[in-house]
């Protein structure tokens, strides 16, 4: 059996946290920032993880790269222990901190890329080749000799994610990517990433606060609270897990007051002067076609659109199922 790409087992880090207690004396509390988290990756895959801010979503990504040391429990990345192996590590793994660069300030950035490369240690025969692709699919021929201090944020970020491919990691970790970036260079960045898990099978782990991100980007999630894993699964399961709703808008011919009752939805909005109609319903207990079927006999359909939950929505929810029973790792 392949050995899991990643894989992590009763991970925990702690934290001291000293606050004030009176003019002479500290308070030390120790605090948990990962708590007894267990998961794997196997490689090809797509991973998001994902949870509010202070879940432990970067400390879990920092060790897995070898930046921080666990307190306890244990970690492999690429079949290797990140402390232990740290720089054989780097040559197997690519990882972009949305708002930390790797890349030179003041150099251009076709200077960062051959200086990456010496690091590496990769062949003069063969990286330039590697370069072209990545500078041809990201479109940053335009700007490879701008220092990198001139680039806007969409710019550098593309040249991180260059950076990060360059020496062909089967494994790219990003922790907030597109933060701060405008749509068309979230989508630019999302097609990229897809056109190498197809042609590289490269494996992606995505931390985001942009669901978006997570839903054009992964198969697969791990949703993390205090430091522990609370859902792992698909989403799909997770929506249905938590009871969230599909939203069915319908235009149509002529416009109707009222549909009526129609089993399994419930009416969101009358809209257009009656000319379109959001129902809402949950895909476990009725489907589009049956609805659909039900609106035929009704009125005369134009046009639909099915809208999937909010997952910042979803993810709410499973946060306040956590606070009504007790913690435990789905199966």
């Amino acid at each position: 059996m392949t050995e899991p790409i990643i894989s992590v087992r009763d991970l925990r880090r702690e934290f001291v946290v000293r606050s004030p207690a009176g003019r002479l004396r500290r308070t030390r509390t120790v605090v948990a920032a990962v708590d007894g988290l267990s998961f794997d990756l196997e490689a090809g895959s797509a991973v998001g993880y994902i949870g509010a801010n202070g879940a432990g979503k970067s400390t879990t990504i920092k060790m897995l790269t070898g930046i921080l040391v666990p307190t306890a429990g244990t970690v492999r990345t690429c079949g290797l222990e990140p402390i232990r192996r740290r720089r054989e590590l780097a040559r197997q793994i690519g990882v972009v901190f949305g708002q930390r660069s790797q890349l030179w300030w003041d150099l251009p950035l076709r200077e960062s890329f051959r200086t990456l490369a010496a690091i590496h240690r990769l062949p003069t025969a063969s990286w330039p080749a590697r370069r072209d692709e990545l500078v041809e699919r990201l479109d940053l021929g335009s700007f490879m000799d701008t220092p990198v201090r001139q680039l806007s944020l969409g710019q550098r970020i593309r040249g991180e994610i260059a950076a990060a491919l360059l020496h062909s990691p089967p494994l790219l970790i990003l922790d907030e990517p597109t933060i701060g970036l405008d749509v068309l260079s979230k989508e630019r960045l999302r097609v990229f990433l897809a056109e190498q898990r197809a042609l590289h099978g490269t494996t992606l782990l995505l931390t985001t606060h942009d669901m978006d991100d997570v839903q054009r980007l992964t198969e697969r999630i791990i949703v993390v609270d205090h430091g522990r894993c609370v859902y792992d699964g698909t989403l799909t399961g997770l929506v249905a897990r938590v009871g969230a709703e599909r939203v069915m808008a319908v235009d149509l011919a002529e416009p109707v007051t009222s549909l009526g009752e129609i089993s399994g939805t419930r009416t969101v909005a009358v809209e257009s002067d009656g000319l379109r109609h959001r129902l809402a319903f949950a895909p476990e207990r009725t489907t589009a076609g049956a609805i659909l079927e039900a609106l035929g006999r009704r009125a005369q359909v134009r046009d639909l659109a099915i809208e999937e939950p909010d997952i910042e929505d979803v993810v709410r929810r499973l946060y306040l199922s956590q606070t009504r029973t007790p913690r435990s790792p789905s199966p």
